[in-house]
């Protein structure tokens, strides 16, 4: 269980991000690897990734050093996803250059009590082997994160649109209320139940800066050192990086209705909004985001008066044409 503990000036701080953070997406990528869970969704970026590796001569580097820097565990180093992040990858890298070799040794102790590491992860206080670590971190995001990025940017555009309606209409509460089906919001404390380690974190007037993230799958993420700067890392709600389905096979498959409505749950849609797009009465939207729910395209959230809806990942998949393998 994760709890943040808020207080009035920690919701009137709480933010999100404007641009992905590129070492927590070099992360989660990372995860990626590391678990069949969630492989349908990102299954096109995972085979050209595969692919690139291989064809740069990354493969053999990124299995021996990355993946065990960063494996999908309770833990690993803080220092590997700096704050710096927010202002771009280089500006990211030389904060992990930049980090004290107290803090490097204090947190890859930590990281090899969670999990099995190779020995030579205990030398990364070295300059030289960080250096080497560093280079590979941008070669990696060069070779499998950077064409990608546009789509990334766009989903988080869409992510923080779909907030600002939400804090538009029922303020930073119901933001939190709304920000994931994995976090749960109990006014002061946002938890997340599923989280595999233990931790209260006491914000104390800091705020929270909420990271949505194109590669985290499911479960948010959070820095382990409760005195750093506190992020939130969630799965943003986005489709994958495939072509759209046609609007007529769509259409022919569910209806013109129900394709217009799941269109329109792309980025967050409420009922009334929903029977706008599709040219429908508010009842007759009501019986199919019904139908659309209960085939498990879309989630429906209460919001106030209304009823937001959204993609589910199989909705995202069928919008854009991934096959579940």
């Amino acid at each position: 269980m994760l709890r943040f503990h808020f207080t009035a000036e920690d919701l009137a701080r709480t933010r999100v991000a404007a641009s992905p953070h590129p070492l927590w997406e070099i992360a989660s990528s990372l995860h990626r690897f590391q678990t069949r869970n969630g492989r349908w969704i990102y299954g096109d970026w995972y085979r050209n990734a595969c692919a690139t590796l291989h064809e740069s001569g990354l493969t053999r580097p990124v299995s021996t050093m990355l993946l065990p820097l960063f494996p999908r565990a309770r833990y690993f180093a803080d220092f590997l996803t700096p704050a710096e992040g927010v202002e771009g990858l280089e500006a990211a890298l030389e904060a992990i250059l930049a980090t004290p070799d107290r803090q490097v040794n204090r947190e890859m102790a930590l990281a090899a009590r969670a999990s099995r590491l190779p020995s030579w992860t205990s030398r990364l206080a070295e300059t030289s082997l960080r250096r080497e670590v560093v280079d590979l971190l941008r070669a990696y995001h060069a070779a499998v994160i950077a064409q990608h990025e546009p789509h990334i940017q766009e989903v988080l555009q869409a992510e923080r649109a779909r907030h600002a309606r939400t804090l538009l209409a029922d303020g930073t509460a119901g933001l939190l209320s709304d920000l994931s089906p994995a976090v749960r919001w109990r006014h002061p404390v946002l938890e997340v139940p599923d989280y595999p380690a233990v931790s209260d974190v006491q914000l104390k007037g800091r705020g929270l800066l909420l990271i949505p993230s194109y590669f985290c799958w499911k479960s948010p993420i959070a820095l382990a050192d409760p005195g750093l700067p506190p992020v939130l890392i969630y799965p943003a709600l986005h489709a994958p990086t495939t072509p759209p389905v046609p609007e007529r096979a769509l259409q022919t498959l569910l209806g013109r209705t129900r394709a217009a409505i799941l269109r329109a749950a792309a980025t967050g849609v409420t009922t009334s909004e929903a029977a706008r797009q599709a040219g429908v009465s508010t009842g007759t939207a009501t019986h199919h985001t019904t139908a659309l729910r209960d085939a498990g395209l879309i989630s429906s959230r209460r919001r106030a008066n209304s009823v937001l809806h959204t993609l589910t990942p199989l909705g995202a998949a069928l919008l854009h044409g991934q096959r579940r393998s």
